[in-house]
């Protein structure tokens, strides 16, 4: 071994120290080169820990004495565990398939439900019945169906139930069914959204019916374009009445109850809608300050609907042309339904050239609608309409390369833009005895609607005060 003697210690200091001097640098990275080093030397040779010894495990197990369960489990085996399905019907279904999604497994219960004359309108009519088994192994024991009453008069007022149920006597199994009307029990409900992608995204992420879905865009139709001016951040609030059927849901198509009141936003701009019928008079929807919402023409043709909503005006595909100045051309799959906008008389209905199938609805104030390409006609020259009448449907008739409806709003024989019109035609009017009712009830509906609005969209509104 070399052992440095002091005067040499010295000269290797005073060295080292001098070279700190000229390069400090270059000796901070060697430093770091040398730890650097060292360090990746001494992960490189550090032996591997070895894996502790895990400590054995022990099963233990003890007996525990339950004197009711025994009894318990005999019970469950003489009698069987009765269980509750509930289902909607499909328009696909048949009576085997809706007892099989019931947990069901009764040929004999399936052949009576096929052949009874009461059992077996469970799939005629309207789709989505409630369909509710009780079962037992596998053995129907009771189905009880409901239903939309048959009577339109009833349909808003009741539903029917078809009860089928097994008897066990000493003639042997059999079924038996019934059929009842029973009245709908009738609730009120709030409901908030905010636009995102549609309106009906936002309708179904809120829990709103369709049918409800379809009152709010007509009452605001006059107010808002649905087709063209609806933008992502705009908000709804709607109360609306809801149907129970012995309690549950009414899951039937067509069975939205009405809209009581509603409140749209769009564009920030706010619209407010209430029902409201004075004495001897048809109800309609007013604004807060009891201004109609219901004026004398629609602002469409083609009634909003999820089918409806994603279609809007169309460029000419013959002519090449926007066709906006002479009339509206609508998107809409064939046998769309078309309604006249406003009350009249047919004045023509028929074939026209380019047309195609056509109808002409005179109104008052030398004013006409025309409505062209229809795949049907479906009322008769000379025939008085109300507004809202069914007139025909969609179609490609005439000079159209696809379905669509070519709408146009005549005054005095020049074309005028139909939106225009109906935002500026005439409303219904409150007497002042009327006036003054509506605007207290109008005052705790706003207040209900702020209640509901203040969840989804906080602050953007309060209640309008009354003079």
């Amino acid at each position: 071994m070399h052992v440095l003697t002091d005067s040499k210690l010295f000269r290797a200091l005073l060295t080292l120290q001098q070279a700190t001097h000229r390069h400090p640098h270059r000796l901070s990275a060697a430093v770091l080169v040398l730890l650097g080093g060292s360090a990746v030397t001494a992960f490189g040779v550090a032996p591997l820990a070895s894996s502790p010894t895990l400590p054995p495990i022990t099963a233990l197990s003890t007996p525990i004495e339950s004197p009711w369960l025994p009894d318990q489990l005999k019970a469950l085996d003489d009698t069987g565990l009765l269980l509750h399905r509930t289902d909607v019907t499909r328009h696909s279904d048949t009576v085997d398939t809706v007892l099989q999604r019931l947990g069901v497994d009764d040929p004999t219960a399936a052949q009576f439900i096929r052949n009874d004359p009461v059992a077996g309108t469970l799939l005629q009519g309207r789709t989505g019945k409630s369909v509710t088994a009780e079962a037992q192994d596998g053995q129907l024991k009771r189905l009880v169906v409901r239903g939309p009453a048959d009577s339109t008069s009833d349909f808003d007022t009741h539903f029917v139930r078809i009860t089928v149920e097994r008897i066990d006597d000493a003639q042997g199994v059999r079924y038996e069914a019934q059929r009842e009307l029973v009245p709908l029990q009738t609730i009120e409900r709030t409901a908030s959204g905010t636009i995102r992608s549609s309106l009906f995204a936002a309708a179904d992420a809120a829990g709103v019916p369709d049918g409800v879905t379809n009152q709010v865009a007509e009452i605001f139709g006059t107010d808002i374009d649905f087709r063209r001016e609806l933008r992502v951040g705009d908000a709804f609030s709607v109360l609306y009445e809801s149907y129970l059927a012995d309690g549950e849901p009414v899951t039937w198509s067509g069975s939205a109850g009405r809209v009581l009141a509603a409140r749209f936003i769009n564009q920030g701009k706010v619209h407010d809608a209430v029902w409201f019928q004075e004495a001897g008079r048809k109800g309609a929807y007013f604004d807060l300050t009891g201004t109609s919402k219901t004026r004398a023409f629609l602002a469409s043709p083609l009634a909003f609907s999820r089918v409806t909503s994603g279609f809007a005006m169309r460029f000419h595909p013959i002519h090449k042309t926007w066709r906006a100045h002479l009339g509206v051309d609508y998107g809409a799959p064939t046998g769309t339904p078309v309604r006249s906008v406003g009350d009249g008389s047919v004045s023509f209905a028929g074939w026209q050239n380019g047309y195609g199938n056509v109808v002409q609805v005179q109104h008052s104030g030398n004013r006409m609608t025309v409505y062209a390409h229809l795949s049907r006609i479906d009322v008769r020259r000379g025939q008085k309409i109300d507004q809202g009448t069914r007139i025909g449907a969609v179609g490609a008739t005439g000079w159209a390369t696809g379905p669509h409806l070519h709408f146009e709003f005549k005054v005095a024989g020049k074309h005028v833009d139909p939106m225009k019109i109906a935002r500026a035609a005439e409303t219904l009017q409150l007497s002042p005895q009327a006036l003054a009712t509506f605007r207290q009830t109008a005052l705790v509906t706003a207040q209900r609607l702020d209640s509901a609005n203040d969840r989804q969209t906080a602050g953007l509104r309060t209640a309008p005060r009354f003079e």
